[in-house]
């Protein structure tokens, strides 16, 4: 094994410390982060559970680290935190630089069209974003 390259065992370790973090800071916001949160990534819900469940081995793809610190609003402390234990995780992988981008919020007002018409509209928008945020990216679009 190469030596700049951590063992399986430890990377385990930081997937489970950085899923934590992220469970943590989500439990101390308001009712609803997680629904926002999944809204925002474009999944479902469940997918914010595999994500900062350390039962599942599922790690948090780099793409969406940009949204998730936009939306769940990490203090300064927790941010570096999650980002120590996501480098350890994910040594070599990561690029700051997708990290960097300036986020900023909208608000739009929009029809009520009932519950499962506003659930699908409100995923509508949010893949929309995402997608948009993807073309933005360097090499955008490439996926």
């Amino acid at each position: 094994m190469p030596p700049d390259k951590p063992p399986r065992e430890g990377v385990d370790e930081a997937i489970r410390t950085y899923k934590l973090l992220l469970s943590r800071v989500l439990e101390t916001r308001p009712s609803g982060a997680r629904q926002r949160l999944a809204d925002a990534l474009g999944k479902h819900r469940s997918f914010v559970t595999q994500i900062t469940s350390t039962s599942y081995a599922t790690p948090i793809p780099q793409k969406h680290l940009a949204t998730i610190f936009a939306v769940c609003h990490f203090s300064p402390a927790e941010r570096d935190a999650f980002m120590t234990a996501y480098q350890r995780a994910h040594r070599g992988k990561l690029d700051i630089g997708e990290l960097t981008m300036r986020t900023r919020h909208l608000t739009l007002l929009v029809p009520d069209l009932g519950d499962k018409q506003n659930a699908a509209f409100d995923k509508a928008v949010g893949e929309f974003i995402t997608k948009m945020g993807a073309l933005m990216r360097p090499g955008g679009g490439d996926e």
